[in-house]
């Protein structure tokens, strides 16, 4: 991915890592903390683990010189079952938080007028719909154009925090302030739930720095902006507020609180052109390392991007959103995660003398740590949830009968050969491939 320069993969993954939750996450997180302060901390807490796995995937990125991320690290550390089980994960559980905030109506009704309420699901349904159209559009007709966008909306929401960060700052400077000094009363810690995005299909001597770059940068911002809320607001009114980003707005930006919303917007966009951009990819990937169909392996001769991936893409989720797949989906990612992070300390020991332009620092430690903490939250999903984290497990269990049977015996059924030669045919005509 040579068109993607240090500036764009910065902003991809920055763009990829703000969504809508710091628009209206940290109730969730005060509620489940029980305390202003800890709160804070968790939120560094959480920067500072997934910093760790960030460098855990640079090392990763800048040994390993083949794109596809999990797929590929997995592929080359720890064997192609559990690679094409990472893929089959992709295909079946498809990643669709980003795309599902789009119906979230506790910031649609800000934009409709009254009397279009009754109808809000079909407005935010439509609207969804809409979106992820253009992004897939987009994404289909240039590389360089979805790093120029995904530029202009990084910057966009990252000035939405900069709206939110000043007047909170100017306030605690003057010492008008609710709650900040009270941030460490009535500790009661509940749960703690980190989420780390990443996207590494950029060019390889960009990875280390666009990742350091992007994860201070968003630490920063996200420690700031919680900041700047509970200097504003007390968190009574953090916890009864639907959106919290939207009541800051009330309280310190009058006559600003309607283009929050359109903020919330661009955020959740950004991290669906950031979705749309990776898993396409990932698919592109598995066909050139034999693990899926051939024709996923093509590009559009001129465009350069991998255009069969995106039809089904696009089913994939709109199955997804029939079916409710959504709630097995974070078991998947970070069982994976775990996996990719072993994978670097098994690398380690198979390769001692492969060159590593990038290596994290306190060699095992922080792979260590990292993939302890993935598989505990993995086994807590099971413990808390055991239905639908179990139901997640026995869904990507079902690429290991699938990886024996298509993949590794190549026992194909003919009905499927001719449909899929069919298919195929009419690929390369209708997208112009090669």
């Amino acid at each position: 991915m040579k068109k993607v320069n240090l500036l764009g993969s910065l902003c991809i993954i920055v763009g990829s890592m703000v969504g809508s939750g710091i628009f209206i996450a940290p109730k969730g997180v005060l509620r489940n903390s029980g305390n202003v302060g800890l709160s804070l901390i968790i939120w560094l807490a959480t920067g500072i683990f997934s910093t760790f796995g960030a460098l855990c995937y640079a090392e990763l990125g800048t040994c390993i010189k083949k794109s596809g991320a999990h797929y590929i690290y997995i592929l080359e550390t720890l064997g192609p079952m559990l690679a094409f089980l990472r893929l089959w994960a992709q295909f079946i559980l498809i990643r669709r938080q980003d795309i599902v905030k789009f119906i979230a109506p506790c910031w649609i009704q800000d934009l409709c007028p009254c009397h279009f309420i009754s109808h809000i699901y079909l407005i935010t349904s439509s609207f969804l719909h809409l979106c992820l159209a253009f992004a897939v559009a987009v994404n289909c007709w240039s590389v360089t154009f979805t790093t120029r966008l995904q530029i202009v909306l990084t910057t966009v929401k990252m000035g939405a925090l900069v709206l939110i960060i000043v007047p909170g700052m100017i306030k605690l400077a003057s010492g008008k302030i609710n709650m900040f000094f009270a941030v460490f009363s009535s500790c009661d810690i509940k749960f703690l739930h980190s989420k780390f995005l990443f996207l590494f299909f950029v060019f390889f001597r960009n990875i280390p720095l666009s990742i350091i770059l992007s994860m201070i940068t968003v630490i920063i911002f996200y420690l700031l902006t919680n900041i700047s809320y509970y200097t504003v607001m007390t968190s009574q009114e953090v916890l009864e507020s639907n959106a919290v980003a939207v009541t800051f707005a009330d309280r310190a930006l009058q006559g600003f609180s309607s283009v929050i919303p359109v903020f919330v917007a661009v955020s959740c966009f950004g991290s669906l052109i950031g979705g749309c951009f990776s898993t396409p990819r990932m698919l592109f990937s598995g066909s050139r390392e034999g693990q899926w169909p051939v024709l996923f392996s093509m590009i559009h001769i001129r465009r350069h991007t991998p255009l069969p991936a995106y039809p089904l893409m696009v089913f994939m989720i709109l199955a997804g959103e029939i079916f409710g797949l959504i709630n097995f989906y974070s078991f998947s990612r970070w069982m994976f995660t775990g996996l990719t992070t072993l994978g670097l300390i098994v690398h380690r020991y198979q390769h001692p003398d492969l060159p590593r332009p990038f290596k994290v620092l306190v060699p095992l430690l922080i792979p260590a740590v990292y993939t302890v903490v993935c598989f505990f939250i993995v086994g807590m999903s099971l413990y808390s949830d055991p239905v639908n984290t179990g139901i997640g497990l026995a869904l990507t269990l079902t690429g290991i009968p699938v990886y024996f049977l298509m993949v590794k015996k190549q026992r194909l059924p003919l009905c499927f050969i001719r449909v899929y030669r069919k298919y195929s045919v009419f690929n390369v005509e209708f997208f112009v491939l090669t």
